[in-house]
């Protein structure tokens, strides 16, 4: 834990403890009088802000103002990032960006949730490995082990669009509030054993599992899935209970995938919003007023509220780390996340050393045998190279990173002077004919908006970017078209254009400037971008 960290922390923990003796606190309401955690009351329920432990994985970045935009004047350059000052809240950060090992943890997670009820569901968490592939290099062996080799299990995972990584935030998310409600007894652990790609029940078996769950009485409503499984692979009990057919398969049962989808996976929302979880009955069960076991709500304060991607000034903010020294002054106009003008270490300990990972010129990609700069040709495992001043490692070179924001080149002339951030869509749980509430495919609370909450086009400066091409075009005559014929109209800018940032092992030094952007469709991924997650602080 760095010195930043534990200042932010020891900060927060003075500010909570002083809550108990301040006129404000949480044992009378200064309001009315009346006690609070009263049982022969209304039992209201008072609970101040605390932070016990960072998420895992994180740095605690402190919030500040800061001048963003680009510090160098490079005549060929876009013009998209013009200086200005702003604020950011508080947040915190991954420490590193997210592994090859991290990633596989989450698709073995949905393999073995979904691998056999819905192979699109894993699918889509796959990494495109195909992005080594390049037609005049041979880079097979990065396309067949990068990814899944242990060597490369702490590299960084590449080859994942926004859209997968949005996923990902939102399993970690669900996957850290799980183990904090399972390991407190606020919460019965999931039957992890009956959803096991191995498991198979008997048909009585199954009927044994309904009537123990009656309290669900919507798990009835599910087909049984039969499947055949060869005798061999099947415990001899369960066999015997079995009907054998007469080429040695056993007939056995699954539970369906729309009772694991609905019912078992763990989504954060879904367990604030819903029915579908029981509370324990333990010692550590939070009361209602009348003394009842409940679920744990936003007002306990015990979940992560969610991990994400960073918004672009968040991004920038955390990779330059603009301190204050000792008179006040903060480290601006730094041209990379470290101090000075210089990409080798000049300290006395560390001196030559390269502080990135990037190309140096034209086919230099590590340095010379006996003597290597960065020293990797590709990608470097995330801790390589020395951490900035808030802890946070490889925030220039090594993988772009995806951020949260749509590209506009002209957002700078309308952001706001805090947080600024373009690609809000403000949505609410979508609910059928019926007022039931929707699910996704992976057992998340589906969500819905409308074009009046959609603001990623909001006060966009761009106006090329806003050309409506949507309308029919005359194309007869054109055979075999290689090109658009609409581009002449139509801009490459969408809603889902992303901005990427910090520059990677196959980039320039320029790109290794905190300030500078680039862009791509969410959809699209590269093996120079990878991505880290970030989560807000709530109470500053």
């Amino acid at each position: 834990m760095n010195s930043v960290t534990k200042t932010l922390l020891i900060g927060l923990a003075i500010i909570c403890t002083s809550c108990q003796t301040r006129e404000l606190n949480t044992q009378t309401s200064y309001l009315t009088g009346w006690k609070t955690f009263d049982k022969s009351t209304n039992n209201f329920e008072a609970y101040a802000g605390s932070i016990s432990q960072l998420p895992p994985g994180m740095v605690a970045i402190p919030g500040g103002s800061f001048t963003i935009g680009q510090t160098d004047e490079f005549i060929t350059a876009p013009h998209n990032s013009v200086r200005r000052t702003l604020t950011v809240s508080p947040f915190y950060m991954d420490k590193y960006e997210v592994t090859n090992i991290g990633w596989r943890e989450y698709v073995d997670w949905m393999k073995f949730v979904f691998g056999n009820h819905n192979s699109e569901l894993v699918e889509f968490t796959l990494p495109d490995t195909t992005v080594w592939r390049s037609d005049l290099a041979y880079n097979e062996p990065y396309v067949d082990n990068y990814f899944r080799h242990p060597a490369y299990s702490f590299y960084p995972v590449v080859g994942v669009s926004w859209d997968q990584a949005m996923a990902y935030c939102q399993w970690r998310t669900d996957r850290v509030n799980e183990r904090i409600l399972t390991s407190g007894n606020y919460l019965e652990k999931l039957p992890y054993d009956l959803v096991n790609p191995n498991a198979y029940l008997t048909e009585q078996e199954i009927d044994n599992f309904l009537k123990n769950n009656a309290q669900h009485p919507e798990y009835a409503k599910y087909e049984k899935k039969a499947v055949q499984v060869p005798a061999s692979k099947i415990n001899q009990l369960s066999a015997s209970n079995g009907n054998p057919t007469t080429n040695g398969e056993v007939t056995m049962y699954q539970l369906p995938y729309e009772w694991i989808r609905d019912h078992f996976v763990f989504n954060t929302e879904k367990y604030l919003t819903s029915s579908s979880y029981t509370p324990t009955q333990g010692h550590n069960a939070r009361k209602d007023a009348y003394g009842n076991a409940r679920k744990v709500n936003r007002a306990d304060g015990l979940m992560v509220i969610g991990y994400r991607l960073p918004t672009e000034a968040e991004w920038e903010y955390a990779a330059v780390a603009p301190i204050a020294n000792k008179d006040g002054i903060p480290s601006e106009g730094r041209i990379y996340p470290w101090s000075g003008y210089h990409v080798r270490d000049l300290s006395k300990e560390a001196k030559g050393k390269m502080r990135a990972n990037y190309v140096r010129t034209r086919g230099d990609m590590m340095g010379i045998a006996g003597a290597p700069n960065d020293g990797y040709v590709i990608t470097a495992p995330v801790d390589a190279f020395s951490a900035n001043d808030f802890g946070l490692y490889n925030m220039a070179g090594n993988v772009n990173e995806w951020v949260l924001d749509v590209y506009r080149e002209t957002t700078y002339e309308e952001a706001t002077e805090y947080n600024p951030f373009r690609g809000n869509v403000y949505s609410q749980i979508k609910k059928d004919s019926l007022g039931n509430t929707m699910m996704t495919p992976t057992g998340c609370l589906a969500i819905e908006y409308n074009n009046d909450t959609d603001k990623r086009d909001y006060k966009d400066g761009d106006v090329m970017s806003l050309l409506d091409t949507d309308y029919p075009l005359d194309t007869t005559g054109i055979e075999e078209a290689k090109y658009d014929p609409t581009n002449i109209l139509a801009p490459h800018l969408t809603k889902t254009t992303r901005v990427y940032k910090g520059g990677s092992w196959n980039d320039r030094l320029y790109w290794l400037n905190p300030t500078t952007r680039r862009y791509m469709d969410q959809s699209k991924s590269s093996n120079t971008i990878g991505f880290r997650c970030a989560m807000s602080v709530v109470g500053k």
